[in-house]
């Protein structure tokens, strides 16, 4: 069997209501798929992390190296196209983009061997995880604090066990939004937030030191990415503990805040990291387990073993999806149009 071509599809929707995190703003919604077809029929499919139309164009430059390539040499071909274009990122659209290509190679070798990616990665743990819901973006004509609680509370009674939300825009009112979420949920679901790295180091102090009586879990990407000091210096001056790593692609990139205990709980993205036993699959996930051996948590951590030495592990968790999320309900029900490039 091998790779006879690849090709890119660009989901693209826009959206009837515009909506915002702390780091962007979108009045439109796409994403990059990746198909990779091999000689024999079997197709994989795959997905970029970020800019659509961007991911699909370095997916292109890939392409040419995997035509005529075997397709369950997922290893080696991950770092025969990390090589390709080491000197010009470590990170970034380089590193997502063959996250997307690393994805569908995996999707194939499961089709070939008739086994899940678990089984191949060498076997799970639990047959299932408890899902919070993410959303509370920001949007436009709307008081923000009101729109927070109602959005929460369908999450509550839709039988969530948490929610995420967005802030990272106004300090004052973004602690309003905390203390407004944390009444509509009520004192037993879990709550969380998020705030896209919108705060300078002071603001996520503050933050942190406020929000502490609302029961928070975790305080995810309070600072920029880059800023890995900053990252140490939130998680020792407030007490919440700290999340990041959707930004961080790849073990290179995570290798400083796990080493230096940065974050409390490292949250890798899969369509931003790849799969193999590097980095991707395999390369995330296997990570996440070494992760699962010390003291720090993983948030997608359905694949990682239990704490051996507690006798009473933490149950993993990962991030859902409530209906009303800007970000899906307004694309996934609909028909999307698939544009081939």
């Amino acid at each position: 069997m091998k790779i006879a071509s690849v090709h890119t599809h660009i989901l693209d929707y826009q959206l009837e209501q515009a909506f915002e995190s702390a780091s962007m703003r979108f009045e439109r919604r796409q994403h990059c798929l990746v198909e990779v077809v091999c000689d024999d029929g079997t197709v994989g499919w795959g997905e970029c992390l970020g800019p659509a139309k961007a991911n699909a164009t370095v997916v292109g430059l890939y392409a040419g190296a995997l035509v005529g390539a075997n397709p369950l040499e997922t290893e080696k071909l991950w770092l025969d196209l990390y090589n390709r274009l080491r000197d010009q990122g470590q990170r970034g659209l380089t590193m997502t983009a063959l996250s997307g290509i690393d994805i569908a190679l995996w999707d194939i070798k499961g089709k070939h061997y008739g086994a899940s990616i678990s089984e191949l990665l060498g076997g799970r743990f639990r047959e299932e995880v408890r899902a919070y819901a993410t959303g509370s973006f920001r949007r436009d004509g709307v008081d923000r604090v009101q729109d927070v609680a109602e959005e929460v509370a369908g999450y509550a009674r839709e039988g969530f066990h948490g929610v995420k939300i967005k802030i990272g825009f106004d300090v004052e009112e973004d602690l309003r939004a905390i203390a407004a979420a944390r009444e509509a949920i009520g004192p037993e679901r879990r709550l969380m937030i998020d705030a896209n790295h919108g705060y300078d180091l002071l603001e996520a102090l503050e933050v942190g030191r406020r929000a502490e009586p609302y029961r928070v879990d975790w305080f995810e990407e309070p600072v920029l990415p880059e800023q890995i000091d900053t990252y140490r210096a939130v998680r020792q001056g407030q007490p919440i503990p700290v999340a990041s790593g959707e930004n961080w692609h790849g073990r290179y990139a995570m290798l400083e805040p796990l080493s230096t205990r940065a974050v409390d709980i490292a949250q890798p993205d899969v369509c931003g990291w790849a799969v193999s036993p590097r980095c991707g699959v395999s390369r995330t996930w296997r990570p996440c387990s070494a992760c699962a051996w010390c003291p720090m948590s993983g948030e997608r951590r359905c694949a990682s073993p239990p704490a051996c030495s507690s006798w009473r592990p933490c149950r993993p968790t990962r991030r859902g999806v409530g209906r009303s999320n800007p970000s899906w309900s307004s694309t996934v029900p609909r028909i999307l149009s698939v544009r081939p490039s």
